[in-house]
């Protein structure tokens, strides 16, 4: 098999009509006679740049589009030495298309165990992702962990759990935030969690993990509204209020703010302690689902954890912190030099308690450029591509 559209010659472009599955194949067929067929390997749903990077084809040329419905790729020959370019949006649709099919392949598998032995005792959920991995390491098996892949403390929530939203948030995303990874892969990894989340089976308990600060705690409320119609126990773990009371008097570590801040090891004596709990009752469960709708009516992308609520805060809220830390570098080098992005951000992530993120604070640099208050040398693409200094 080959990755036509990523290593041979373009040959034309092509767009994608109609699909049909021949599990574990998934075909698609292009304009004007073109059929690529993918093979699903696992119940591991994909993102574009699993397709781009790892994905393996097969191309079959066929007379007219009329073959298409009785096409079976077995019976025919590969094409050989020939490559078609194929645009983003169309492999977009592809990944969605080849993630239904296995959705539909899991919930099969779920309902085929149902009467046998649970083959999962507990599922995690913690938001951002990179909180997850601690936990995969530290949580004994047989257990699943979801990581919810975004920084709910920035952006808009409008309507997040249905498609229209989740499209409004994307395109502000696309506008203002310098994620370093291709188009489509936040919308990918995004609405593959939902899928995850939908996949619980209704026996497991689970358990949602957060921590003081406004990623966190949104994601808590997120995550619990996504899972309203959930007959499921639910646990929430407070982790670094619980970090504080078993672990933190026991060794000189440093303040935790978040998840993952904690160590794998840390997180299953947490988890120990905390086995034995009560689930969320109906009524608390309503009460955070009202908050989650509550913070879905503002219009503010920027919301900080600030005695013990998620308060929304102007999004010019840290400008004043850059300012300050662009101004004490410049006097610690002795000039007005141009400062590495990346350094600016790293000195202001050191002084503060909130876990608002690089990403943010780049943004908010780049609109002091725009604005004029700041001089921009390099190519603003990401934080590490260019410098600045105070006019």
């Amino acid at each position: 098999m080959a990755r036509y559209w990523r290593y041979k010659l373009v040959k034309r472009g092509l767009n994608l009509i109609k699909t049909k599955v021949n599990h574990p194949y998934v075909y698609f067929f292009l304009e004007p006679n073109i059929v690529i067929v993918y093979q699903i390997e696992n119940n591991n749903y994909l993102t574009v740049s699993d397709l781009s990077e790892k994905g393996e084809w097969i191309t079959f040329e066929i007379n007219h589009g009329d073959d298409f419905d009785s096409f079976n790729h077995e019976t025919h020959k590969p094409l050989v030495g020939r490559g078609y370019f194929i645009t983003l949006d169309d492999l977009n649709n592809m990944v969605e298309e080849i993630n239904k099919h296995i959705q539909k392949s899991r919930h099969k598998l779920m309902n085929e165990q149902k009467h046998r032995s649970k083959t999962v005792s507990t599922v995690h959920i913690v938001s951002p992702e990179y909180a997850a991995g601690p936990l995969r390491i530290g949580l004994e098996r047989p257990k699943v962990v979801i990581g919810f892949p975004d920084f709910l403390s920035i952006g808009p929530l409008w309507k997040l759990d249905e498609k229209i939203g989740q499209k409004f948030r994307n395109e502000w995303l696309h506008e203002n935030i310098n994620f370093e990874h291709d188009d489509y892969v936040y919308m990918n990894k995004f609405t593959n969690t939902l899928r995850e989340i939908d996949d619980i089976s209704d026996h497991v308990p689970i358990y949602i993990w957060y921590g003081k600060n406004a990623d966190e705690q949104t994601g808590l409320r997120f995550i619990l509204y996504l899972l309203r119609d959930k007959k499921n126990d639910i646990f929430i773990i407070n982790s670094t209020e619980l970090y504080q009371r078993y672990i933190a008097s026991k060794a000189e570590d440093q303040p935790v703010f978040c998840t993952g801040q904690i160590e794998s090891k840390n997180l299953k004596l947490i988890f120990e302690r905390t086995i034995d709990g009560k689930p969320l009752s109906d009524k608390d469960r309503k009460l955070f689902n009202k908050e989650w709708e509550a913070l879905t009516q503002s219009k503010e992308v920027l919301r900080l954890w600030i005695n013990d609520e998620i308060k929304e805060v102007p999004e010019n809220h840290f400008d004043t912190f850059i300012l300050q830390a662009v101004e004490k570098l410049h006097q610690e080098q002795g000039n007005k030099e141009y400062i590495s992005t990346a350094r600016v951000i790293g000195e202001i992530l050191q002084q503060m308690d909130e876990g608002i993120g690089d990403f943010f604070l780049e943004y908010r640099i780049r609109n002091l450029i725009y604005s004029g208050v700041l001089e921009l040398k390099g190519i603003p693409k990401s934080m590490r591509h260019y410098s600045i200094r105070l006019r």
